[in-house]
């Protein structure tokens, strides 16, 4: 059964990722957020500042300062508010799912190698959701598509609207984006 999220990032297919606190002031019609910024001292703040525009806050957990890369940094997350974690790491992906929080395994396409492991890697992690960066290659994200069995966010280096609808027409779900002039699209 997917994750009750998903049908959020589906309504708006544009996800907001915000690098710094400045960009929370900004205005996205999206209802779910990736954060990509904070510490452990303000990491609480900033979801709370998500959730009161009402928004869903999925944390970047490898981008907190301050956390560790082990397990417990997802309790924390959790204890803070989070809605979901994203995460380059198979342990943060399986406890986050045990604790609920949607799960975006973010994945880089570096090269072919890297491609043709991803089910496999996913098939033992099982997240909710793959984000795969680049978002601007429609090629590979039409044959990871095709390949997984979860649905797939496209990020990175997406600088126009065309980049958006080719990540969206290759098969994306959705794609996330910093660029404050995209959110609106």
């Amino acid at each position: 059964m997917p994750h009750p999220l998903i049908a959020l990032l589906e309504q708006n297919p544009v996800i907001p990722a915000l690098k710094d606190e400045s960009q929370l002031a900004a205005d996205a019609p999206s209802r779910v957020a990736f954060l990509l910024c904070g510490d452990i001292c303000t990491v609480g703040r900033l979801i709370g500042q998500l959730h009161a525009q009402d928004r869903r806050a999925v944390v970047h957990a490898d981008l907190i300062t301050g956390l560790a890369q082990k397990e417990i940094a997802v309790d924390f997350l959790r204890r803070c508010g989070a809605d979901g974690i994203i995460s380059t790491r198979p342990p943060m992906i399986r406890r986050g799912r045990e604790l609920g929080l949607l799960t975006v395994m973010r994945f880089f396409a570096i090269d072919s190698k890297a491609v043709s492991n991803l089910a496999r890697e996913t098939a033992v992690v099982m997240p909710d959701v793959i984000e795969v960066l680049p978002g601007a290659i429609p090629r590979v994200i039409g044959s990871l598509v095709r390949e997984l069995p979860v649905p797939l966010i496209a990020g990175g280096l997406l600088r126009s609207k065309a980049d958006i609808l080719a990540a969206l027409g290759a098969g994306a779900m959705c794609v996330s984006t910093s660029d404050v002039a995209l959110w609106a699209l």
